[in-house]
Parts: structure tokens; sequence; C-alpha cells
């Protein structure tokens, strides 16, 4: 299996993409790497991380891409114009199957507008999605879509559901995925022109359409595919990640208060460790880009290299699930399906 690593996307790249190569590569022997970034600037992290593992070494080749492209820039001109990048490098060739998967912590809009013009959506998807799976206490939910898509049409909010159904079959083994969709209330009259309107088209879907899902309840493992339109979706992602940070702060300062409250936090720093790794997003990986025509991880822009290693590791396993294959089938066969009698 080979991955296309876009080497230069990122914060803290390219030392924490390199290093986080490394990680993957040592967790998966079946799995060899492209690296792809100005070829000067990879290759000199490359040799220091790899100087005492030649055998790692030799399953990672570099791809030199001397353009970047920028969080500054406009993603549809940049994609256009900036051929040599390693985000338009790597879409290509996922769509030339020369590659099984592509990973980026690069510009979000970069990669979903690579996604759309260079690589393409999956026939029947309007729209591609991106899908975090977010903590809910007991395991993790999906949230569709998080913000490529501020405008959407009530089609739109289908086909994500029925992207995240497939997504939740094929990595998280849901058998049959609870679907919800996010609302200002739970009666089905309740919300906005595009709510009302899809959740008719979800009553008949076909889905596992547990029905409106409120803000209070998301995290309340009531749903396993949580879905809205990306505006809706990237408060809530920018929300949750806020509030843990928040109540880690209020914890760690109210623990340090006292000595009662030092010898308490002692004890509990186990459980303490526990809930940060079960709230961490580096644990989790990137955001699947659902709806194109290949398998596409967006790392978070912030990822170290442990992030950047589960992200690499999601790629791994969508390929195995065959993700893009199931939303496929699932669309083939809606089609198939005869249309409801009045």
């Amino acid at each position: 299996m080979k991955i296309y690593l876009d080497a230069i996307g990122g914060d803290h790249a390219p030392q924490a993409t390199v290093e986080g190569a490394r990680e993957a590569l040592e967790n998966h022997p079946e799995l060899t790497l492209e690296l792809a970034g100005p070829a000067n600037a990879v290759n000199a992290e490359v040799n220091r991380v790899f100087a005492d593992a030649p055998a790692l070494r030799n399953r990672l080749t570099v791809t030199d891409c001397p353009e970047v492209i920028t969080n500054e820039e406009s993603p549809v001109m940049a994609v256009r114009k900036k051929t040599g990048s390693a985000i338009v490098d790597g879409m290509l060739k996922l769509k030339e199957k020369k590659v099984d998967a592509f990973v980026s912590a690069g510009s979000t809009g970069a990669v979903l507008a690579g996604g759309m013009f260079r690589l393409g959506r999956i026939r029947g998807i309007d729209r591609p999605a991106l899908a975090p799976l977010l903590p809910n206490g007991k395991d993790f939910f999906l949230l569709i879509d998080c913000g490529a898509n501020v405008d959407c049409r009530p089609e739109y909010l289908a086909q994500f559901a029925l992207m995240g159904n497939a997504y939740m079959q094929g990595m998280r083994g849901v058998a049959n995925p609870r679907i919800g969709l996010v609302n200002n209330g739970a009666e089905s009259e309740k919300g906005c022109a595009l709510t009302k309107a899809a959740y008719t088209l979800l009553e008949t879907s076909g889905l596992n359409f547990i029905g409106n899902v409120e803000g209070r309840d998301i995290t309340g493992d009531v749903a396993d595919v949580v879905v809205c339109d990306g505006f809706v979706g990237n408060v809530i992602l920018k929300f949750m990640e806020g509030v843990a940070g928040t109540l880690m702060g209020i914890i760690k300062k109210e623990i340090t208060a006292d000595v009662r409250g030092k010898l308490g936090g002692l004890l509990a720093k186990p459980a303490f460790k526990r809930v940060k790794k079960a709230m961490d997003y580096t644990e989790v990986g990137g955001a699947p880009l659902l709806g194109v025509s290949g398998n596409v991880i967006k790392a978070h822009g912030s990822s170290n290299a442990h992030a950047i290693a589960c992200s690499i590791r999601q790629a791994v396993d969508m390929v195995k699930a065959d993700v893009v294959g199931k939303i496929h089938s699932r669309l083939v066969s809606a089609e198939a399906e005869p249309a409801p009698q009045e």
C-alpha cells in the first residue's frame, strides 16, 4: 500500500510530517510512503529522522514539489496555477491510481479544491464533505460536514448522511449507524427551511434516521452520524475544541489551588490522562474528505508527529475498508430503488 504525504503542509512541517512518517512506517509494515515538497527541505529532514533506520528509509521516496500553497491564497486559483505543489501532484497521482491515499495538513481550502477539480467527485455526490470523528463519552460520532460547504441544499445533507453511514460501517464497524440531523428542536416541524426539507429526505432515505438532534445531545451518544451544513458543523467543532480546552484549564487550576486538591489530583492523575487522551484530536487522526473519488485525509493544521502518524493510519484503514467503494455502491443501490408510490 502506498500513501502520498504532503510533507510541507501544516504549521510544524516538515519536521512533524517526516517524524510522523517514520512512526507510521514503524506501525505498518505493509506501507510505503511518498513524501512531497521542496526537495532540499524534505530531504534534509528525512536524512535527520531516518539516519539510524535505513530499512525504514528504503520504504519512502521524496518527490520534489517546489511550489507551496499557503492559507493566504485563493484555493481555487492556487490549485489551478501551482501544478508543482504537493496538493495538486498528490491528487493527480491518486486519480491515476499511482497511490492509494493522500494525506495533508496543509491548506484546507486547497485540499477541498484539489479534491473537487483535480481528483473529481464520486458520481451522484454534489458536494464533498469533511467529516471528523469526535468523542461522545462512549466512543466516537462522525460530524458531517464540518466546514467544506457553508451554504447547502437539502439534498446535500441527505448525501452527507449516506456518506457518513458508509464511513461508520466501513471504518468503525457500526452495522446500522444512527443518523441524526442537527436542529434547534427535536420535533420534525422545528428548524429552518433547509433542515425541514432535509428531514423529509432523510425520512425516506432508507437509512437509520433517528430524527433531529439538539445541540445539548450531540455528544450524548444519541447518533453515530451527526449531519449539518458546513457553517453549523464548523461552529460545533470549534466550540467543542474550546470547551475541552477551557474545562481542562479549570480542572488544572482548581487542583493546584491548595494542598488537598494537589493530593487528590495526584491520585486521580491516571484518570485525567485517560480523559485527555479521549478528547485529544491527535489520537483520531484527520478528517476524511468524503465524496471525492479517492481516499483523502485532511489532518489538523497544527498536527504534531503523532497526529500525522494517526492520519496516515486513518488513510490505511480507509483503503482497507474500501470506503469510497461503499459510498459508490450505496449510491448505485439508491438509484436502483423504485420511487415511492404516492
